[in-house]
C-alpha cells in the first residue's frame, strides 16, 4: 500500500510542477518554450513510472487542469501538442521494442511523421491565427524546415532529461 501511495503523491506532484511551468511560461514570456517543453517531459516521466495508462490520465489531467488555471490558453494549446507528442513517442517506443528490423531506423522515422502529423496541418491552416497574416510559400517552407530541426533539439533535450536528470531525481524520489 505504501508504494501505491508514495506513486499517487509523486504524480500530483509533477502534475502541479506542470501546472506551475505552463503558468509561468503565461509569467516568463522569454522562457515559454523552454517551460512548456519541460512540463510536456513529466509526461513522458509518469509513463515510464507508471505505464501508458497513468501516462494518458496525467496528460488529460495536465491538460484540462491547465485550461482551468492558465491565464493563456493558447500555451496549453501549445502544451497539449507537446505532451501528445511524447506520448505517441513513449507508446510507439513500446510498441517497436517488440519489432525485428532496424529499429532505430524505423523509431526516428515515426517521430517525424508523429510531429510533422501535427505540425504541418497546424502552419497550413492556421497561419492567420499563428502569424497574423497569411505568409508566402518561400517563407512556409522555411517555417516548415525551422520546425524539423526544433523538433530534433526537443527530441534530443527529452532523451537527455530522461538520461540525465530524470535519473538523478528518481533515486530520490522513489
Amino acid at each position: 500500500m505504501h508504494v501505491k501511495a508514495k506513486r499517487v503523491a509523486l504524480g500530483g506532484l509533477l502534475l502541479a510542477i506542470t501546472i506551475i511551468c505552463m503558468v509561468l511560461g503565461s509569467v516568463i514570456e522569454t522562457s515559454t518554450l523552454f517551460l512548456l517543453a519541460v512540463a510536456s517531459y513529466f509526461v513522458g516521466v509518469i509513463i515510464r513510472e507508471m505505464g501508458k495508462k497513468t501516462g494518458i490520465a496525467f496528460y488529460i489531467a495536465a491538460v484540462l487542469l491547465g485550461f482551468f488555471v492558465c491565464p493563456n490558453k493558447f500555451y496549453v494549446l501549445s502544451f497539449a501538442a507537446m505532451g501528445f507528442y511524447i506520448l505517441a513517442v513513449e507508446i510507439t517506443f513500446d510498441l517497436i521494442g517488440r519489432m525485428k528490423g532496424n529499429k532505430k531506423r524505423i523509431f526516428w522515422s515515426v517521430k517525424y511523421a508523429i510531429f510533422n502529423l501535427e505540425y504541418i496541418p497546424l502552419v497550413l491552416v492556421f497561419q492567420d491565427f499563428l502569424f497574423g497574416r497569411q505568409l508566402s510559400t518561400k517563407l512556409i517552407v522555411i517555417i516548415l524546415f525551422v520546425g524539423q530541426i526544433g523538433i530534433f533539439i526537443y527530441d534530443r533535450a527529452y532523451e537527455y532529461f530522461q538520461g540525465q536528470i530524470w535519473n538523478k531525481i528518481r533515486g530520490k524520489v522513489l
